[in-house]
């Protein structure tokens, strides 16, 4: 799946990793998995894992566009961390459509960026 959710600390923290090339139905699991977290712990921290990811085809990139635009205030903060410039690019290109905190750290950085989404 080029989807994999793992949570952590009680539901609180959200570990999405990406890889591949998204499509429509990938959003299909991964849609009702996150706003079961957001009824049950309001605003979420993200770990966006995007190491061997490739990017959405044309329907899975509308379905992320729509997911970004229903879920705006439920993302508290956001560590992108990624291994290409493109990766670090979009981390500005989202910052518009999120009200979370959003920051992008190489992949090298990995455990800062899990520090940086403890932090009060």
């Amino acid at each position: 799946m080029p989807i994999r959710l793992n949570e952590e600390k009680y539901g609180k923290l959200l570990a999405v990793h990406v890889s591949g090339k998204l499509v429509k139905d990938d959003y299909t699991e991964f849609v009702p998995a996150f706003e079961r977290l957001v009824r049950q712990h309001r605003n979420l921290r993200i770990l966006f894992d995007m190491t061997d990811f490739h990017g959405w085809e044309v329907g899975a990139a509308w379905e992320d566009f729509k997911f970004g635009v229903d879920h705006f205030s439920d993302i508290e903060r956001m560590a992108m961390v990624g291994e290409k410039k493109w990766q670090e690019a979009m981390t500005v290109f989202v910052k518009p459509f999120a009200k979370a905190q959003v920051r992008y750290f190489d992949h090298a950085k990995a455990t800062e960026a899990r520090k940086w989404l403890g932090e009060a």
